[in-house]
């Protein structure tokens, strides 16, 4: 078969995406290669395609274990003979797929990093024909990126002990140009043909609030989308707790995933939201990297991340199957503390001197300070990731709450003069610097005891802003730090005047503030239904007999086909067998395990 072939009947699909065929036809010459490419743009197909039509052997380095059986499942359902070895395989498990191995019976072997150097699995390697190792997620080889595995710098190690060098193939879905060139170095790729399809997944919409109450707008996005599997990610153990259980108490099946659960409720609560059992994961960055569920729906981060990186790869697990997704970030000043709370305590490995802790820090606190600016960006939110990965854009997206949204400059002079007095009357009273909530309670005079004890009602300032909106003032005196009129302590977080500061008070100088006023259009909930031509009828009748068929066998549903697939098969309503390998993502093993079955209820809506 060619490339065209194992591509219809392996998989289903009759064209190749962007990149993939070029990748393809680079490794199929012998090449080395990296490539970009968004999540849900196709990157296993790049290896997987190859691997089936050379004559030995696949070896995909990956890193979660999750990963491994998800991939593995679903090219098993393909009829294409995988396995994988991981520490969840028992020894007897393990010695099995040893035996296979040696007997020719896989054509792609999924691998942990780490089993690379054990001295059972080195002896076999030498004596197999490798024809290609393929490397998932390889920003993780990288110490530049936001998810650097020691583990991964066995990788070249292995590949040079091996007695002929096989093709390597290096992908992931987020790289700076930065991480790119560290990736081609720590893999040793030679000559590599390099391609970055993009960056941009325009199937995703992208919002930024600032809610008042964040627990309230994360219970009015989750209904709007109650039938949706969705992810909600924050910045602590503490909090995934903490919303887990205020979904639950509010009616919805939410799960947890945290690295301070034991492995099996680990292992249990993600089994629950692949099958579907439950419909929300609210988890910490532990969860999501190599999950491949392609009917996520949206992506809510209730805090802020850490770097732009992690956002879009966290983000970019919703939408997956290229049906409308949203992509929500929930945003408040107090995530900068407890992200620079965090970055001060990460673990680095232990043979790291202390030039390259600073080196680090100095580039984690550097990404956090992007990442806050594009909580706090009022132009295009695609646009500013973009922009971040080196790629060209249009000004405006159309499909992110910045531009769907009015901006109008309003003159904030009066509030920043009350502002900037409040901050000098209480230095001048305490002799220190106080932080932003004691002013903010000062200026709307607050009761509150702290107040009364510092004597900070007795300025002239106590009540300026009484009956004003907090959050607004909030925002005044964020925007006031961003244009240097304020600072903030980096130790405690007391505000300081500025020598700029002078400008607002006495120098008459105006002061203004970009303000969302309008969305343009309905809010988001909308983007997360169905905008592609099929019957929503017929496709709910067809989603009602995958699950059907997923709980038979045992298998996650889209296991069976993604959402895409089954927005195709309702919108060409096929009745024959023929008209049913015409749709998207059914190849020919799939046609003859469930075609029967789908074409008699597509006939029974119809009639």
């Amino acid at each position: 078969m060619n490339k065209y072939d194992v591509l219809k009947h392996y998989f289903g699909y009759t064209k190749f995406r962007e990149g993939q065929e070029s990748l393809i036809d680079a490794i199929l010459n012998g090449k080395d290669v990296l490539g970009i490419m968004p999540t849900g743009g196709g990157k296993s197909l790049c290896y997987q395609i190859p691997a089936l039509m050379f004559r030995g052997i696949t070896f995909v380095v990956s890193p979660l274990i999750s990963l491994m059986k998800d991939q593995v499942m679903s090219l098993k359902s393909a009829n294409v003979p995988a396995a994988y070895i991981n520490s969840s395989l028992t020894y007897p498990q393990l010695l099995k797929v040893y035996d296979n191995l040696r007997a020719g019976m896989y054509k792609i072997v999924y691998i942990a990093p780490e089993r690379l150097e054990a001295d059972g699995f080195r002896d076999l390697a030498s004596s197999l024909d490798i024809s290609m190792i393929a490397v998932d997620e390889a920003h993780c080889v990288s110490q530049w990126g936001n998810d650097f595995r020691p583990s991964y710098l066995k990788i070249s190690r292995f590949i040079s002990s091996l007695p002929k060098r096989p093709v390597v193939a290096a992908f992931t879905a987020t790289a700076t140009e930065l991480v790119r060139e560290d990736i081609m170095n720590k893999l040793d790729l030679q000559s590599p043909f390099r391609i970055v399809t993009g960056f941009d997944r325009p199937n995703l919409n992208f919002e930024v609030h600032s809610p008042r109450k964040k627990k309230d707008m994360l219970l009015e996005l989750i209904r709007k989308r109650h039938n949706k599997s969705g992810i909600v990610y924050c910045q602590t153990r503490r909090n995934v707790e903490k919303v887990c259980d205020f979904l639950n108490e509010n009616g919805f099946a939410a799960t947890r995933y945290h690295a301070g659960l034991d492995d099996s409720e680990r292992y249990m609560n993600q089994e629950d939201f692949v099958y579907d059992r439950k419909n929300i994961m609210v988890a910490t960055n532990a969860f999501g990297m190599g999950i491949d569920k392609s009917n996520v729906s949206y992506v809510i981060h209730f805090n802020m991340p850490m770097s732009l990186e992690a956002y879009y790869q966290e983000a970019g697990r919703a939408g997956r199957d290229g049906a409308p997704a949203d992509c929500i970030l929930l945003y408040a000043p107090s995530d900068i503390q407890t992200a620079k709370m965090l970055l001060e305590n990460s673990d680095y490995p232990e043979d790291a001197d202390e030039e390259f802790i600073e080196l680090q820090k100095t580039l984690d606190y550097e990404r956090l300070e992007r990442m806050i600016a594009y909580c706090k960006h009022t132009g295009c939110l695609r646009g500013n990731i973009l922009d971040y990965f080196g790629e060209e854009h249009v000004e405006k997206c159309a499909n992110c709450l910045n531009c769907r949204a009015i901006f109008v400059d309003r003159d904030i002079t009066v509030e920043a003069q009350k502002i900037l007095s409040c901050v000098k009357r209480a230095r001048d009273r305490l002799g220190f610097s106080v932080g932003m909530a004691l002013i903010v309670r000062t200026l709307h005079g607050s009761r509150d005891k702290r107040i009364g004890e510092l004597g900070l009602d007795k300025l002239s300032t106590y009540g300026l802003m009484k009956g004003e909106s907090k959050h607004l003032t909030n925002d005044i005196v964020n925007h006031l730090c961003e244009l240097g009129y304020l600072s903030k302590d980096t130790e405690y977080g007391s505000l300081i005047l500025t020598d700029k500061s002078n400008e607002v008070l006495f120098e008459g100088v105006a002061v203004t503030m970009k303000y969302k006023e309008e969305d343009k259009s309905e809010q988001s909930a909308k983007s997360v239904q169905s905008q592609i031509n099929s019957d929503e009828g017929l496709y709910e009748h067809l989603r009602k007999l995958r699950m059907e068929i997923a709980n038979e066998q045992k298998v996650p549903a889209y296991i069976v086909f993604n959402n895409s697939t089954l927005a195709d098969m309702a919108a060409k309503k096929p009745l024959d067998m023929h008209e049913f390998l015409c749709v998207s993502g059914v190849g020919e093993q799939k046609a003859k395990a469930y075609g029967e079955r789908f074409i008699k209820a597509i006939g029974e809506y119809i009639h």
